[in-house]
C-alpha cells in the first residue's frame, strides 16, 4: 500500500473506535440514569457571555449602514472613500477567520476571544476619535479582524461545552445574536450619532472579555494540550458537581486521540474531487456569493434610493431579520427535542 492510499484508508477510519461505541450502547441505562444527576447551569451561564460575542459580531457588520450620510458629512468623505470604510470590515473578517484556527489552538477558545474582543474596542475607539479618513479605515479593519475570529470561536466553543441533547440549540444562538446585533445597531443608529454609534460596539466587548473570568474554558481544548487535571475540572463544574462524568470524559479522550491519528488537513483539501459535490461546503459558499453583505452594509441607502424612508426601511429589515431567525433557532430547537 503506497502512502496515498495509507492516507485515504486512515480518512475512513471512524472517529470513535467500535468498541468503544458498543461500551455506549450496552452503559446506556446507566448513562441515562446519570444523565438525571446532570446539571447544565453553567452551560446556559456560559452560553450568554460567549454569545456577546456574536452580537459584536453583528454590531460591526450592521455599523455602516444607518451612518453614512452623518459620517460622509462630518468627515467629508467621498462616496469611494466611504465605500472603502463599509467593504474594508470584510477583508478584515477574512484575515481574521484565516487566523482564529491557529490562535485557537494556541491560548484557547477563551483566549481568543479575549484576542478578539481587544481588537474590536480598539477599533471602536478608533473609529470614535476619528477625524480623517485613516484612522476611520484602520478602526474599521481592527473591528473586521475580531469579527473574523468571532465567527470561529464561538461556535465552536458553545459546541464544546454544551451536552449532546443541547448543542444544536445552543449553537443555533449564535446566529440568532449576529441577527440581534446587526439589528439593533440599525435600529439605535437612526437616533443616535455615528460616534455614540461606536462606542455601543464596546459594550457587547467588554460584558464577554468580563465574563469569560467566571467561566471554565472548553475541556476539548484543555484535553487536547494535556492537560488533565484542568479537562476533569472543567467539564464537571460544566456538568454539574454531582453529575458522572466518566464516561464523557473518556468519550472526549477516545476521540481526541482518535482525531490525532489522522492526517492533517489543509486548505487544499476541500478541493479535492470527492468534496467538490459536498452539499453542506456549497451552501455556504452560494450564501455568501449572494451578496447579503453588501445588502447589509448599505440598507438605508438602497431604501432611499428607491425612494422609500431610509428609517422605516431599515427599521423593518431589522425586525424582519430577527423574527425569521428566532423562528429558524425554535424550529432546530424543537427538531432536536423530537429526536431526543
Amino acid at each position: 500500500m503506497d502512502v496515498k492510499e495509507d492516507v485515504q484508508e486512515n480518512i475512513r477510519e471512524p472517529l470513535m473506535p467500535i468498541e468503544n461505541i458498543l461500551a455506549h450502547e450496552d452503559g446506556g441505562a446507566g448513562d441515562r440514569t446519570n444523565n438525571k444527576k446532570v446539571n447544565p447551569c453553567m452551560v446556559y451561564f456560559s452560553t450568554p457571555i460567549a454569545v456577546c460575542g456574536s452580537y459584536a459580531f453583528g454590531s460591526c457588520a450592521g455599523y455602516s449602514s444607518p451612518t453614512q450620510s452623518a459620517i460622509r458629512e462630518d468627515i467629508a468623505l467621498s462616496l469611494a472613500e466611504y465605500s472603502v470604510f463599509g467593504s474594508i470590515l470584510t477583508f478584515g473578517a477574512m484575515i481574521g477567520a484565516i487566523t482564529s484556527g491557529p490562535i485557537a489552538n494556541y491560548v484557547g477558545r477563551k483566549g481568543a476571544m479575549r484576542v478578539s474582543s481587544v481588537f474590536c474596542v480598539a477599533g471602536w475607539l478608533a473609529i470614535y476619535f476619528a477625524e480623517g479618513v485613516w484612522p476611520l479605515d484602520i478602526g474599521r479593519l481592527a473591528t473586521g479582524y475580531g469579527m473574523g475570529v468571532f465567527s470561529y470561536v464561538v461556535p465552536v466553543f458553545i459546541a464544546e461545552i454544551a451536552p449532546k441533547n443541547l448543542r444544536g440549540a445552543l449553537t443555533a444562538a449564535n446566529q440568532l445574536m449576529i441577527c440581534a446585533g446587526v439589528s439593533v445597531a440599525f435600529i439605535i443608529g437612526t437616533v443616535l450619532t455615528w460616534r455614540a454609534l461606536a462606542l455601543t460596539g464596546i459594550i457587547p466587548c467588554a460584558i464577554l472579555f468580563l465574563g469569560l473570568f467566571f467561566i471554565p474554558e472548553s475541556p476539548r481544548w484543555l484535553a487536547k494540550t494535556g492537560k488533565e487535571k484542568e479537562f476533569e475540572a472543567a467539564l464537571q463544574k460544566l456538568r454539574g458537581k454531582d453529575a458522572d462524568i466518566t464516561h464523557e470524559a473518556a468519550e472526549i479522550q477516545d476521540y481526541i486521540e482518535t482525531l490525532e491519528r489522522l492526517p492533517k488537513a489543509g486548505m487544499l483539501d476541500l478541493f479535492q474531487r470527492r468534496y467538490l459535490r459536498s452539499i453542506g461546503v456549497g451552501l455556504m459558499v452560494f450564501q455568501q456569493f449572494g451578496g447579503i453583505n453588501g445588502i447589509c452594509f448599505y440598507t438605508s441607502t438602497i431604501f432611499e434610493s428607491a425612494g422609500f424612508s431610509s428609517s422605516v426601511g431599515t427599521i423593518i429589515y431589522a425586525i424582519l431579520q430577527v423574527v425569521v431567525t428566532g423562528l429558524n433557532t425554535i424550529v432546530i430547537f424543537t427538531s432536536i427535542r423530537l429526536k431526543s
